[in-house]
């Protein structure tokens, strides 16, 4: 199918979806770009996925490998789960992020390759003895060579940028392009460079120069073959959305959770990648009665949480996986005080700085049994970055529900990803406001009496006749008094393990996607999710009879699992880890056959990976 469209004379090709890869110099502005094109899809009413790929080199030689810095998003007029597995159009800017990123493109895929970029210094930068322009490794693409640098300059001459600041602008012309490649309309760019640049606003029109300049040489220089569409996604359902990212959608869901319980939130946290764009967006909701606090280390951001939750508010703090294990001490204090605390756990590759912009799900069994002693703690975890909003209201209603500290778990494709996200509506958002004990009980105020929850009261400190100690030392049952006696502590232990384990009776049994029986059932947690959804609907087309599972719930696991793995014949539990929730399955329920599928790559799973691991599986 194909049309004309007003004005020219290129065919207009319609497509369900489309991914594209932005690549170039960390400070090339690929974020920006990436950002951009996926902003103004999203209100053209394509659903979407984005995978943002940041270098791990703060400042990385320019034109190097090391400082290559990616933005793939996929858009489509169908419901998209995962970024795709391979674009169709890659944008380079230099050689070094022409030959990092090449071999993910699609065969007879488009590169757009600025030239300019490619003199023989650029090429020694990047690592290369011969420009693969010419040395055939782009012979099975289609190529389109582009002097980005040459028609920046021509697009902004006579303005009063000096020609570094003119060269910063290169992004936009490549931005243009593609907007008119995809028939996207400019509107929506323009008004945010106008906002962005508003103290500067001769930086504002010349990245309006340099992008009307790439739109236009869509038509001037006839370097494709024709413009495509990609209609709007109606299969969604209807509503109010936004385009989301993870850490904004988590930070949103926090303060939502505080509000449905009827409480102030303290953030207290050290900034770490990529956890601090949930301190850089709570410190935006003052008026949300959000109150954040940049402490000096882990060890105070999360002391000073859980103050504020002694002082009661809903403590929160957010880190990564180097910073968990900085505060296990104080999460063992606040399993001992028993107060809720959202401990928020933004994944990356590790050990140690590891890869601290890539991601994994390493972190599971530091987030289960991380701790001295006994410690327990429920443990959640979000799927997509739309997913983050309900699982961090979530935590907030189990730390407030049963007086405990829980830990929410995302990584860095989630956090940095976006997608479309529904508004909620107010009356689908079901309060649990959590009462204060203020007076003293007719019995006499024992600070560790429980509720049905095995919850202790919350007493906000100061309240007449309910003065009580708290710290770290064992507590005697209901008194609280410090208490040494063997019996005594056996018993809070397992007070403390069974308030946790309670849990369960507050969680659903997660639904089957597909057959409720069958030869393989795939497991997922965290942000396997996606990747997980494609590859079962990709099977299931072919004929095979697979589903899958999905748990928000890590920790403790929800009731019904058993019945549920007794009725397919395996059970695949693909994670970005060394098999950590297989480990977890297997020592829970020893009698099914749990196949673990271990990547550790620091990149999430890819459709392909997991349709040929089945099959492979199936056929054996």
């Amino acid at each position: 199918m194909s049309t004309k469209t007003p004005g020219s004379e290129l065919p207009l090709q319609q497509q369900e979806e489309v991914v594209i890869r932005f690549a170039g110099d960390s400070g090339d502005g690929m974020q920006i770009t990436g950002n951009q094109f996926t902003h103004t899809s999203a209100i053209l009413g394509n659903d979407l996925a984005t995978f943002p790929d940041y270098p791990a080199e703060i400042r990385a030689p320019a034109g190097t490998r090391p400082g290559v810095s990616g933005f793939q998003v996929r858009f489509g007029s169908s419901d998209i789960h995962t970024p795709g597995d391979q674009p169709d159009v890659l944008v380079a800017m230099n050689p070094a992020a022409l030959i990092v990123n090449i071999k993910d493109l699609k065969p007879s895929g488009v590169v757009v390759v600025n030239t300019g970029q490619f003199s023989e210094s650029d090429l020694k930068k990047a690592g290369l003895a011969k420009s693969p322009l010419t040395d055939g490794t782009l012979s099975a693409f289609r190529v389109i060579e582009i002097d980005v640098n040459k028609r920046v300059i021509e697009a902004l001459k006579g303005t009063s940028l000096s020609s570094k600041e003119v060269q910063r602008c290169k992004n936009f012309y490549t931005l243009g392009l593609m907007y008119w490649l995809y028939s996207r309309p400019l509107e929506t760019t323009m008004k945010w460079l106008t906002e962005k640049f508003a103290k500067r606003p001769e930086l504002a029109e010349a990245n309006k120069l340099a992008m009307q300049a790439g739109y236009n040489a869509g038509d001037i220089h006839e370097m494709f073959q024709g413009r495509i569409e990609v209609q709007r996604c109606d299969v969604m359902p209807k509503g109010t959305y936004r385009n989301i990212m993870g850490n904004d959608a988590l930070a949103i869901g926090l303060v939502t959770g505080a509000k449905l319980a009827n409480l102030r939130i303290f953030l207290g946290s050290y900034p770490i990648t990529p956890a601090s764009g949930i301190l850089e967006t709570l410190s935006t909701f003052k008026n949300y009665d959000v109150i954040t606090f940049q402490a000096e280390d882990e060890i105070a951001a999360i002391c000073s949480a859980l103050g504020s939750a002694y002082a009661g508010y809903l403590g929160v703090t957010a880190t990564s996986g180097p910073g968990m294990a900085l505060k296990g001490e104080g999460m063992g204090l606040a399993v001992s005080i028993e107060l809720p605390l959202v401990i928020v756990d933004i994944q990356r590759g590790g050990p140690s700085t590891g890869l601290p912009t890539k991601t994994e799900q390493a972190d599971l069994l530091q987030a289960i049994f991380g701790r001295n002693s006994e410690a327990p703690m429920p443990v959640i975890a979000a799927a997509s970055p739309a997913d983050a909003f309900e699982t961090a209201i979530e935590a907030v209603r189990i730390a407030v529900t049963y007086m405990t500290p829980v830990i929410l778990l995302s990584d860095g494709y989630i956090a940095n990803g976006a997608e479309p996200w529904r508004l909620p509506k107010i009356e689908e958002l079901k309060p649990f406001p959590k009462a204060f004990l203020s007076e003293v009980p007719k019995d006499g105020f024992l600070p560790y009496a429980r509720d049905q929850h095995l919850a202790r009261p919350w007493v906000k400190p100061g309240t007449v006749g309910l003065e009580h100690r708290v710290g770290g030392l064992e507590k005697a049952h209901l008194t609280g008094h410090i208490n040494y006696e063997p019996e005594n502590h056996e018993f809070m232990v397992r007070m403390r393990q069974n308030k946790v384990m309670g849990v369960r009776d507050s969680i659903p049994t997660p639904n089957v996607f597909g057959d409720s029986t069958g030869e393989l059932l795939i497991l997922g947690w965290g942000s396997t999710k996606g990747a997980i959804t494609s590859a079962i609907e990709k099977l299931r087309a072919k004929g095979r009879k697979v589903s899958s599972l999905h748990l928000r719930h890590v920790w403790p696991l929800p009731k019904g699992l058993d019945k549920i793995f007794g009725c397919f014949e395996s059970i695949l539990v693909p994670e970005m880890n060394m098999g950590q929730m297989a480990r977890v399955l297997r020592s829970e329920f020893q009698q099914h056959n749990i196949i673990s599928y271990p990547k550790v790559q620091g990149l999430p799973f890819r459709t392909s990976e997991l349709v040929a691991k089945v099959e492979s599986l199936l056929q054996e």
